[in-house]
């Protein structure tokens, strides 16, 4: 399960920037250069709700806009951790150097980054000032809400769980990470039509600690190079679905800069279609470690898509933004459990009316499944046969109107096969372990 308030990322520095460039093993496999003739995120705001953003790294300067910070100590361009600046580089970070040819480079250099910095200690805290943080990122004009961290107080009902709903509400596409201690998907990337990631490694492979069950994409998350202004050189590299959340932010970016008349949920229709499953065999859509498959920019800002639904693929928050959960794990509330105690109370006192009704209700029953056998062709045929509640297990097959495409090739937005791209040492002699996930 997540601690609360974890960032989902384990780190180890890296030498210099010069080595950065070299490092970043997902823009070689994402085909970067290709993928940025098409789309690099320009007018899309991504708000990074995290620990901050420092917006003087030098990867990063013009790209962080002047956000909020929700902890108190003020001011949301410092980042004692180091991880929301992390994140912020893998989604618009631009070099720097002659030709930007140094530091680190985002899959979308040209989006801007809204850093929204929130309490990442305690209870109660933590999740007040998610919600405060996400709703303020909507109310700015963010259409990207990036959730590289973990808060067990998120589940649904929560006021950071209605904070996603707004968000939802309002035409946002929210990624967030699985969580990394090989459990099930952690809130609030659990919770109903949230984009959940999990991490693959450098050849493509599921990475082992990712959280599963209701996973939707999964994306580069393995010894990813990325800025931290808390070490020396200004750079680490790190493990975690922190850093595969930041990838789909990303490409949502660069979606939705491509294609702005799209609704959020059309944005994560076109995510889902075109991710593939590439080398990993055996493989079946949806997956509770892949989800629909591995993201992919090339891809997604190419491919042939209908449009779908202007509700996406995913399932959605109830108006009452309280019942739905987007994963297996069945985490529940004490004011939840107390109600379904008072629920199944008032139940007793109506089971002598409910009995004295059969006889009727069976008639009834007769007569409508006389009428459905002749009607659509049995249970389930129909064209608006919809999708289970979001708490079924992982996500579904998508509704009727989504048409699943076949695992394509790598070389859409794959340019180099897994095994070819550049290697770099190991920064770790021993996997360090996990730091609050």
């Amino acid at each position: 399960m997540a601690l609360t308030g974890a960032l989902l990322l384990t780190s180890a520095p890296i030498a210099s920037a010069d080595q950065v460039r070299d490092a970043q093993w997902p823009l070689t496999v994402y085909s970067a250069e290709k993928v940025w003739k098409t789309s690099q995120g320009a007018g899309v705001t991504v708000a990074v709700v995290d620990s901050g953003v420092d917006a003087a790294h030098p990867d990063l300067t013009g790209q962080v806009l002047p956000g909020k910070d929700f902890t108190g100590a003020g001011t949301p361009h410092r980042d004692t951790e180091g991880h929301g600046t992390a994140m912020a580089s893998l989604i618009a970070g631009h070099g720097h150097g002659a030709n930007n040819s140094a530091g680190v480079m985002g899959l979308a250099p040209k989006a801007k980054i809204l850093p929204v910095r929130v309490d990442l200690a305690g209870s109660k805290f933590v999740t007040a000032s998610l919600a405060s943080g996400i709703r303020y990122a909507v109310d700015q004009g963010a259409s990207v809400i990036n959730l590289s961290l973990g808060d067990d107080n998120s589940y649904p009902g929560s006021k950071a769980a209605k904070a996603v709903a707004y968000a939802e509400a309002h035409d946002v596409v929210v990624v967030a990470a699985t969580g990394n201690d090989a459990g099930t998907v952690s809130y609030p990337a659990a919770l109903p039509g949230v984009v959940a990631v999990t991490a693959v490694d450098q050849g493509l492979k599921f990475w082992s600690s990712s959280n599963t069950g209701n996973v939707t994409v999964a994306a580069p998350g393995v010894e990813v190079a990325q800025a931290d202004p808390t070490t020396k050189s200004g750079y680490a590299v790190a493990d975690g679905t922190s850093g595969s959340s930041a990838y789909v932010s990303a490409i949502v970016a660069l979606l939705r800069s491509k294609y702005p008349d799209l609704t959020a949920g059309q944005i994560i229709n076109r995510l889902v279609k075109s991710a593939s499953f590439l080398n990993n065999t055996g493989k079946k859509a949806p997956d509770k470690e892949l989800g629909y498959g591995i993201a992919r920019p090339g891809s997604a800002l190419t491919m042939d898509i209908p449009k779908g639904p202007k509700e996406g693929p995913l399932a959605q928050a109830s108006s009452s933004t309280s019942t739905q959960s987007g994963s297996a794990s069945g985490n529940e509330s004490p004011s939840q459990a107390a109600k379904k105690d008072k629920s199944s109370s008032s139940g007793i006192l109506l089971i002598a009316g409910i009995a004295a009704a059969v006889i009727v209700l069976g008639i009834v029953f007769a007569v409508i499944r006389s009428r459905r056998n002749r009607g659509s062709g049995g249970p389930g045929s129909g064209p608006g046969g919809g999708m289970p509640a979001h708490g079924t297990g992982y996500p579904p097959q998508p509704p009727a109107g989504y048409q699943q495409y076949p695992n394509t090739p790598p070389n859409q937005g794959y340019a180099t096969p897994p095994g070819q791209s550049p290697q770099y040492p190991n920064p770790y002699a021993q996997q360090p372990p996990h730091q609050g996930q």
